[in-house]
């Protein structure tokens, strides 16, 4: 190739880098492989975090928790009532993805951010827990940091309060376990030296909640001196015959995957002494100090096609760990997966990691955060232990074969298209504000039709996706 050849080459390689790095524009399509758009909700234009996918009779329900307001907004006009509500619960009828309706907005606590909203949605029906009852359906949400409570939402349109546990500092990602109803409610009790720490209870009768016991590491009960440990982000179970608990602590540093006993967890002695926290404690995998466990997926018993001729570890138990991005612009080390091996539980091990390519999308210029956040919790069959489906924030939802958790790859991936209601993301430069307008995949789930779900930070709505492609035969869908 001629030197004239090789400048022409360059320039294009640039100009197209150029291009590609410049924030979104409203009207612009989106981004897509192997995936595409089945439906869309705007919310109205509420900041989202969690979307739990439940199916209720014949009917498919959407609950997504809100983040509180922006200074600019702080409590968004509901068209249905005409009137400004603190962000809260958002309930959307999916049965027919291509049409969603929005049943109701159900207001949560005023204030903005993180200080706001209604964040955590769980659902049980009453049907599967031992004491409730069988003709109601049960939501279990945040309110702010100051409360958790349960609704029943039989009538997804016309939810009923059932209980209220408040008088908290904080709240986050709980866990429910609708067969037994044993809730591990991520919270900040005012005694606790920690932010955030487990309280768990037996909500098997959800009006009539049942306190088990506080836990945390070590060095956060009440009393303890010291350097405080890295605060509680969420836990997640494996179903009663797995008999485990992985607590997933730290955001985007100091991350910490703990594997508990579940049995000694709830049966063991209850009071907060070191040697009581310690005692279900099974093992830990302690992160880098650049990292943190947002979210930790377990896996148990995944074949492994590469070993199925060894002698030994033909099958491995596995858990995902999925950081968070806090910072915009890429001021931080990045947050991405993980894959560990936790088949010998005494000793955890990391097999392999897997993050977006900046390079592909040139994500550090595009504003907002680039980086991990969460994926999909579904155990469904649908994508368990085949598909993992992770929000990347400005990078969209990118969607995994995690057959081989030793080599996960990427087979398609859709980041959205921004409207006029996209809030912006600014950083400091020489003091002053620089803001882009980009969207921020905040969470996703799955439901067992194999849709996807996945919902935006910076008020962009829901977007309902499903595969096609290479995608759809890693998931073996017709």
């Amino acid at each position: 190739m001629t030197r004239q050849a090789l400048l022409i080459v360059g320039f294009l390689v640039a100009a197209a880098g150029a291009a590609h790095a410049q924030q979104q524009k409203i009207g612009a399509p989106p981004e897509a492989s192997n995936m595409r758009l089945a439906g869309w909700s705007d919310l109205q234009a509420r900041s989202a975090y969690q979307p739990t996918i439940h199916r209720q009779g014949d009917r498919w329900i959407a609950y997504i928790g809100h983040h509180g307001g922006t200074d600019e907004i702080p409590n968004p006009v509901n068209p249905m009532t005409g009137k400004a509500e603190p962000n809260g619960t958002s309930i959307v009828d999916v049965t027919d993805p291509a049409n969603p309706k929005y049943l109701r907005h159900l207001p949560g606590a005023p204030g903005t951010y993180e200080a706001g909203g209604a964040q955590m949605v769980r659902v049980c029906d009453g049907s599967s827990l031992p004491r409730a009852d069988k003709s109601a359906v049960y939501l279990l949400r945040t309110f702010g940091g100051e409360a958790h409570e349960i609704w029943n939402v039989a009538d997804p349109a016309n939810p009923v309060l059932v209980t209220r546990l408040d008088g908290l500092k904080d709240t986050h990602k709980s866990w429910w376990e609708c067969d037994t109803g044993i809730a591990y409610l991520v919270s900040g009790a005012p005694d606790w030296r920690t932010k955030r720490m487990t309280q768990i209870y037996d909500l098997a009768d959800p009006a009539h909640p049942v306190k088990i016991r506080d836990f945390g590491l070590p060095g956060q009960e009440p009393g303890a001196t010291g350097t405080v440990p890295t605060e509680l982000h969420g836990p997640i179970w494996t179903e009663p015959q797995g008999n485990r608990v992985y607590f997933g602590y730290g955001t985007n540093k100091g991350g910490v995957l703990q594997i508990v006993d579940r049995e000694k967890l709830l049966k063991g002695p209850k009071e907060p002494t070191p040697d009581n926290l310690r005692a279900p404690e099974i093992s830990r995998l302690m992160m880098s100090g650049w990292n943190g466990a947002h979210t930790t997926f377990p896996m148990q018993q995944m074949p492994i096609a590469e070993f199925a001729k060894d002698k030994d570890g033909g099958k491995r138990d596995i858990v995902m760990i999925v950081d968070e991005a806090i910072l915009n612009e890429c001021q931080e080390a990045r947050q991405m997966v993980w894959f560990a091996d936790i088949s010998i539980e005494s000793r955890p091990m990391m097999v392999s990691n897997w993050t977006v390519p900046e390079a592909s999308g040139n994500f550090c210029q595009r504003g907002g955060r680039f980086g991990s956040h969460s994926s999909n919790e579904s155990m469904d069959p649908v994508y368990y232990k085949k598909m993992a489906f992770i929000a990347f924030f400005n990078a969209g939802v990118r969607a995994l074969d995690i057959r081989d958790p030793f080599n996960p790859k990427e087979v398609g991936y859709f980041i959205p298209a921004i409207t006029d209601k996209t809030d912006k993301r600014c950083v400091k430069v020489d003091g002053q504000d620089r803001c882009k307008t980009t969207i921020q995949t905040n969470n996703v789930e799955t439901d067992a039709r194999g849709y996807i779900y996945i919902v935006d930070r910076a008020n962009t709505g829901m977007h309902i996706l499903e595969l096609n492609g290479a995608a759809r035969t890693v998931a073996g869908l017709k």
